[in-house]
This record gives C-alpha cells, sequence and structure tokens, in this order.
C-alpha cells in the first residue's frame, strides 16, 4: 500500500495493491474448493464425469485470456500443445508411467516445443500471428499422423488405465481436472501479480512504446507463451485421460481455439475471471442444447456476436462496471474511502 499526495495539504490518496472486498471470497473460494473435491462422494459418477470438461474449459480459456487478453498475442493454435500434451501422456503411458504423473510431463514437454515454435510465431505480428499460430498447429497434426509409433491417422489407445477400478478411475480423472483447473488459474494470478504481469499490460496496449520505456518486451512474451503452452499441454493430457484415446483430427481439431475465445469473449477478456464465468455459460449452453442438432452452433454464433456488440468487456466486465468487484484482483487501485474520510476531518479543523 502506498498514498500519493497533490500538495502537502491536501488529503492522501491511498493506492492498495487489491480491492477490500477480494479479501472477503477467500473464506468462498476456500469452501467452494471443499465442496467440489467432496463431491465424487456426494453426487452420482455422472455428474462428475460432467464437470470434468467443465474444468478442462476453464483451463484452456485461462490460458488463451493469458495470451490473448493480458499479452495482446491473438493465436488461433493453441490446439498444437493440447495435441502434444496428449501424445505425451499416451507415449509415457506405453512406457509404464501413470497418465496421471505423466500430467506434469505433457505440461514440460508441451512448454519446451513452445521454444522453438515461438521462434517462427514471434516473427509474426497482429493477423499474420493469428494465422501464422493456425498453421503451425496443422503443422504438427500432420508430423504426429507421419509417426507410426504414435498411431499415424487412427490415433492410438491409452494403456494402464484398464486395471484401475471404473469408479475409482472417474474419481481421480475429475481431481486431476479440478486440480490442474486449480493451479492454472492461481498460476495466472501469481504470474500477473508480479513485474510479468504490468510488461504484458504495457505490451497489450502499445508494442513500441513499451519497448521504448524498457520493458522487456521479448522476455514478457515467451513467459506468457510457455505458461499458455504448458496449461493447453496439461489439457491435453487430461482430455486423453478421460477419453481413453487420442485421435490427431480431433485433438489437434481448430475447435479448441474456438471454444477458447468463445468463452473468453463472453466471459470477458482480460479478466482473470472472464475465462470461469464464461466457462460456466458454455458449459451450461452444452447441457441445455446438446440434443438440439445445428441449433446448438447458431445460439453459440449469435451470442457471440451479440456479446462483442453489446457487451465488449464480456459478462464479467459488466459485473465490475457495475460493483467494481473484483475476485482476483491484479492491479492497483486508489482506495476513494481514504479520502472521504479524511477531507471532512481536515474541514472540520478548518472551521473550527
Amino acid at each position: 500500500m502506498s498514498t500519493l499526495m497533490a500538495h502537502p495539504g491536501a488529503p492522501k490518496a491511498v493506492v492498495r495493491r487489491s480491492a477490500r472486498s477480494s479479501r472477503w471470497t477467500v473464506l468462498a473460494l476456500g469452501a467452494l474448493v471443499v465442496l467440489l473435491a467432496a463431491l465424487p462422494f456426494l453426487v452420482f459418477e455422472s455428474v462428475t464425469s460432467s464437470l470434468f470438461m467443465l474444468f478442462v474449459y476453464v483451463v484452456i480459456a485461462s490460458m488463451w485470456n493469458l495470451l490473448a487478453g493480458f499479452g495482446g498475442m491473438v493465436s488461433v493454435g493453441q490446439q498444437a500443445f493440447i495435441g502434444v500434451g496428449a501424445y505425451t501422456v499416451v507415449a509415457l503411458a506405453d512406457q509404464g508411467l501413470s497418465p496421471f504423473l505423466a500430467l506434469v510431463f505433457a505440461a514440460l514437454t508441451a512448454a519446451i516445443l513452445a521454444i522453438p515454435t515461438s521462434w517462427l510465431a514471434f516473427r509474426l505480428r497482429g493477423d499474420y500471428f493469428a494465422v501464422g499460430t493456425w498453421v503451425i498447429a496443422e503443422v504438427y497434426r500432420l508430423v504426429v499422423i507421419k509417426i507410426d509409433a504414435l498411431g499415424g491417422p487412427s490415433g492410438r489407445p491409452l494403456t494402464g488405465m484398464s486395471t484401475v477400478d471404473q469408479t475409482l478411475r472417474a474419481a481421480f480423472i475429475y481431481w486431476s481436472a479440478l486440480g490442474v483447473a486449480i493451479l492454472t488459474v492461481a498460476a495466472c494470478y501469481w504470474l500477473l501479480r508480479g513485474r510479468v504481469g504490468l510488461a504484458l499490460t504495457a505490451v497489450r496496449d502499445d508494442h513500441v512504446a513499451a519497448r521504448a520505456s524498457g520493458v522487456d518486451v521479448a522476455r514478457a512474451k515467451y513467459v506468457v507463451y510457455l505458461a499458455s503452452a504448458a496449461g493447453c499441454g496439461a489439457a491435453g493430457g487430461l482430455l486423453v485421460i478421460n477419453a481413453l484415446s487420442v485421435q490427431p483430427d480431433a485433438i489437434f481439431s481448430v475447435q479448441w481455439s474456438a471454444y477458447m475465445i468463445f468463452i473468453v469473449v463472453i466471459g470477458g477478456i482480460g479478466y482473470l475471471e472472464g475465462p470461469i464465468v464464461g466457462a460456466v455459460v458454455f458449459f451450461a449452453l452444452q447441457q441445455l442444447l446438446a440434443d438440439s442438432g445445428s441449433w446448438y452452433l447458431i445460439v453459440l454464433g449469435v451470442l457471440a456476436a451479440a456479446s462483442a456488440i453489446w457487451m465488449p468487456r464480456g459478462l464479467w466486465g459488466q459485473v465490475i462496471d457495475r460493483t467494481g468487484f473484483r475476485i482476483f484482483p491484479v492491479g492497483y487501485h486508489v482506495d476513494l474511502t481514504a479520502l472521504e474520510t479524511r477531507a471532512p476531518a481536515r474541514t472540520q479543523e478548518r472551521t473550527s
């Protein structure tokens, strides 16, 4: 916390690192996490199986929001790292490693491969970057198809899960997805609260001005790109553990990027809460319109267009505009309450 003064006699404006209202949400978030963790003991397996995809949506949308909403890099090719994570789990499971432990290596492998990928992608800007990342993802898919050890175009089944009890397996899959979702949101919060977060904001607002001001643009972009790749890799690992098989056309499909963009646009781009809100809305629409056929896609398209036109900051942006409430504050704010409480006191002193 710090203070700002216009002149020695003026009341001080208190600048805080986070909003006071957010501190009261810690207990509520903790209770929610405990409740979600206990669901396998409280509800039927069908419920936890459905919630699995909600957590995956939170992970991939948070990663895309970190990349585009905070870093200003609009990618349409994050499915490349989803596929890398999935095939990493399959390959390590063939070597006898538990698929759940392989999730760590799925994230690590995706981050490592993101390094040479970034050398090419970062040469592009704006629309060229978006299209370029899509092309790179297609290259990853074509390379995987050419490798017979990975099953070629037909894909591969996941080994090492057949001996696990089905109920226990479903519970562990659910807990793994919940854990990855929590770690993803927490990692984004930790990353954006530091200097990297400030650098990302500067890069997003004006790339040239940020560099001229001394911001290490390259480092900030590399950090967020690698972090986003790692999260998507973990999500890909979760998907293959849940499906027990992987197929290149499905796991490298551009639909994953479409899901990310839709969720973030609906929830609110540039807010950590946005992907969570958008994922809940998207998940609810999937459950309600699952049997509607093509109407499902029509509704999604209409909602995306309406949100872009009338709610460009998304649902969470509307909440902030109306209430100022933030669950995960990552910036600074001026505490006007301090001014309001100190100014009357000074006025009373002068009148007396």
